[in-house]
């Protein structure tokens, strides 16, 4: 394949770009390096007759691939005042199918165009003859990613075109694509009035019908038997019952035949708790089957059903324990040995008297403390740091780094000493205190070592985020984070300040870097930050960096304030100041 230099007058966009007819591209980011160097990568065109005004001359060629590349070499001609050609591999014959699907290919490869552009140049695909399966192997999509985009063909055009503009979100769409065309246009009334409130996300799945949709995953039935309608949401993997009346009734049919299996094992009761009511577990006791435990099933309004086997109510449970000790129903309950305050009494006395002994055996009272912060009381509530995020990328970000494998290391170890089981998501989880004694019990039976080891891990998992605890402890550990931590896609993404990002730029590819691409859109900075942390694109990797704001002791951008972590460590400098 020859790679051949044309000039930029002998080029235009062809029809059959997948870009072609959208506005002018945004070519700022590649500009500066084509006025420097020129188009480096060749664009794909074919041979095409010139428009009329050039009269038809043979040497006109059409670019299937490189509209952006085209339209910053011409603007970079414009500034320079000079006559450039590009380098471009010609292409056969192609028919229009081959040449669309090569405009794609490429475009996908460089920057992922919108859905509905893609859904733009899939369906001429599927008009030029190209079946589903076969755009999927083009592709490398899978068959249900082509049949969403194609669900896009559903919608009004303005809704589309709403869309392509990020005006409205993707769970919306895809409810949308659901929506009949009626449905469509009483919505997009709504949403093109500024005085109205047009319904998004699962506001407008219960809007479209006509209450809380009921998905079909909830189904105890077979979907292949179920007579009602289910309709489809080619962009998830689960439909909905069009008609929850209908559902209901198949649903509490497959209800009733599964509390007649539950009966027909051998259970007491099955009791089926309705849609208005609610099983609060905590009004009722474990009990097996041969202890007259019952089964509670209970209906929820999303048609979700939930059961509950082997509980009775506490009311019963207290019933059988009179019935154990052999007192009637009717029998009145004994008189108590003690009285309220003589019981308060002897407590007091008990508690001066144990208080006294543990306050005297330091190695006994580390392991009673240890089971406290482990178990709770009435008078201890340690809670494990929350380090859940709400962030898909930040929870992805946390769950690969170097540290938290090193604590899930060592929280398995522990809870191998303590016999507990090793996929409990924290140590210190318990609050009520009812696994306070054998909590306990099982400290007992430990060396001093090991109990250090469960200490250990308690502290470590109840340091509170972002304290001043934290900063005080990493800088008199002298800990390096960049042996715990190394930029990723997750932080990059987040970085939104401009002169914190020169700034970054600076310190990764240093200062002539970041003064060249001072006026650089944000996504070009940021692209050139992450080179120079990877090495990519022929960049010096810049090794062990870390932002400011990550380390001990941390510091600012900016003059401007607003970082929490240099706050708290001016907190804790402060109160070690004042002992």
């Amino acid at each position: 394949m020859q790679i051949t230099p044309i000039p930029l007058g002998q080029l235009s966009v062809a029809a059959i770009n997948m870009r072609r007819g959208r506005k002018v591209p945004d070519v700022s980011d590649i500009l500066p390096s084509i006025r420097a160097r020129g188009v480096l990568s060749p664009l794909f065109v074919r041979r095409a007759a010139c428009p009329a005004r050039e009269k038809g001359a043979p040497d006109h060629f059409e670019i299937l691939a490189g509209k952006r590349r085209y339209f910053a070499s011409l603007e970079a001609a414009r500034e320079l005042g000079e006559d450039r050609s590009l380098p471009c591999i010609v292409l056969g014959p192609q028919d229009d199918a081959e040449a669309l699907e090569i405009s794609m290919i490429e475009n996908l490869l460089r920057e992922e165009p919108d859905e509905v552009t893609q859904w733009e140049s899939f369906t001429r695909l599927v008009r030029e003859g190209r079946s589903i399966e076969d755009i999927a192997a083009t592709f490398a999509l899978t068959e249900l990613k082509v049949k969403r985009i194609l669900a896009l063909g559903n919608l009004l055009p303005r809704i589309r075109e709403a869309y392509r503009s990020e005006a409205i979100d993707a769970a919306t769409i895809r409810h949308l694509t659901l929506a009949s065309k009626a449905q469509q246009t009483a919505w997009l009334a709504l949403f093109e009035d500024a005085e109205a409130h047009a319904p998004r996300g699962s506001q407008l799945k219960a809007w479209l019908f006509g209450g809380a949709s009921i998905a079909t995953a909830v189904a105890l039935f077979d979907l292949e038997t179920y007579a009602g309608m289910v309709v489809t949401d080619l962009f998830g993997e689960e439909g909905y019952f069009a008609d929850a009346d209908a559902f209901w009734a198949a649903q509490l049919a497959a209800v009733e035949a599964r509390k007649a299996a539950y009966l027909a094992d051998g259970w007491a009761d099955v009791v089926i708790v309705p849609v208005t009511g609610h099983f609060a577990s905590w009004e009722y006791e474990r009990a097996g089957k041969r202890k007259g435990g019952k089964v509670y099933i209970q209906l929820r309004r999303d048609g979700e059903v939930v059961f509950h086997e082997g509980f009775i109510s506490r009311a019963e449970a207290a019933a059988a324990e009179r019935r154990a000790r052999g007192e009637t129903e009717d029998q009145k309950p004994a008189r108590p040995e003690m009285t309220a305050t003589l019981a308060s009494y002897v407590d007091l006395h008990r508690h001066a008297a144990v208080a006294a002994q543990l306050a005297g055996t330091p190695a006994l009272a580390l392991r009673v403390m240890v089971a406290h912060a482990i178990a709770g009381s009435p008078l201890w509530s340690v809670r494990p740091a929350d380090t859940a995020s709400r962030n898909a990328d930040i929870a992805s970000s946390l769950a690969a780094a170097a540290a938290t494998g090193i604590l899930g290391k060592r929280r398995r170890m522990v809870l191998a000493l303590l016999g507990m089981d090793e996929h409990r998501a924290s140590l210190c989880q318990d609050r009520c205190g009812s696994h306070l004694v054998p909590v306990l019990h099982r400290l007992m039976a430990l060396s001093y070592a090991e109990v250090i080891e469960v200490l250990a891990l308690v502290m470590a998992e109840t340091l509170a985020i972002g304290s001043e605890v934290i900063a005080y402890l990493g800088e008199h550990c002298a800990i390096a984070m960049a042996d715990h931590w190394q930029a990723d896609e997750a932080f990059l993404g987040l970085l939104r300040d401009r002169e914190v990002m020169l700034a970054i730029l600076a310190e990764t590819g240093g200062a002539a870097v970041a003064s060249a691409n001072a006026g650089e859109k944000g996504a070009t900075i940021r692209g050139l930050i992450a080179d120079h942390l990877t090495g990519a694109n022929d960049r010096t990797r810049c090794e062990r960096w870390v932002p400011r704001w990550m380390a001990f002791p941390p510091a600012t951008y900016t003059e401007r304030g607003g970082v929490p972590m240099v706050a708290a460590a001016r907190r804790a400098k402060w109160m070690v100041g004042e002992e």
